[in-house]
């Protein structure tokens, strides 16, 4: 099962509040939030698809794409989320999960067939984030297989944690699922990268693509 997290997209992207007030904030949030959900209905081979969530925006568009909701009533984090709607998954005899992100807006549905194509049959899969640091992506196997902590510095703990269970790890670099946009000098990425996602057009229109590198960090 894919697991997708949503907190309150009313409070998102408080770390781009220095070039964008909480409206436009929430209106990127949402931008993102879609292309990574088209993604996934594009794929045409995906497994179920659930949203971790109890925001009225993501509750809708699950509706409307026909995804599965795990509600997450106490939106503290999305570790929290995630060990939820893992045990949930568990409890339901699920065999596997795929944790993506929702601000991830230039994912391609062929890179997850490629996590698919390349996982151990039993054991994990990464895939960094741009920075080196963080994790986009996580698919377990078996579902439970490590317990997930997400933060600015995941992927070693979340890689160190892999190996701990003496099963395969692989580790994976997908230049689409790798920028997620968390400051300024990644909305000019974002703004100035190939492409036509939703977020790319707002950013576009906001003017983050003309902006010098310096002006963004």
């Amino acid at each position: 099962m894919i697991l997708i997290p949503v907190k309150n997209l009313a409070f998102a992207k408080q770390r781009l509040a220095e070039v964008l007030d909480q409206a436009d904030r929430t209106e990127l949030a949402q931008a993102m939030l879609l292309d990574v959900l088209t993604a996934v209905q594009q794929w045409a081979r995906r497994p179920d698809v659930a949203l971790v969530t109890s925001d009225p925006f993501a509750l809708d568009h699950a509706v409307r794409m026909n995804f599965e909701v795990i509600p997450d009533n106490f939106n503290r984090s999305e570790t929290d989320a995630i060990e939820m709607a893992t045990q949930h998954c568990v409890s339901r005899g699920v065999s596997e999960t795929l944790v993506i992100p929702g601000d991830i807006p230039l994912i391609q549905s062929s890179e997850l067939q490629a996590i698919f194509d390349s996982a151990p049959e039993q054991g994990s899969l990464l895939v960094t984030a741009a920075d080196g640091r963080g994790t986009n992506a996580i698919l377990r196997r078996p579902a439970d297989l490590f317990p997930l902590r997400f933060g600015n510095d995941s992927f070693k703990p979340h890689l160190a944690a892999a190996r701990a269970t003496q099963k395969p790890c692989v580790v994976l670099s997908l230049p689409g699922i790798a920028l997620d946009i968390d400051n300024p000098s990644e909305l000019r990425q974002l703004a100035s990268l190939p492409g036509e996602s939703r977020a790319q057009r707002l950013t576009r229109q906001w003017g983050f693509a003309d902006l010098p590198v310096a002006a963004n960090e």
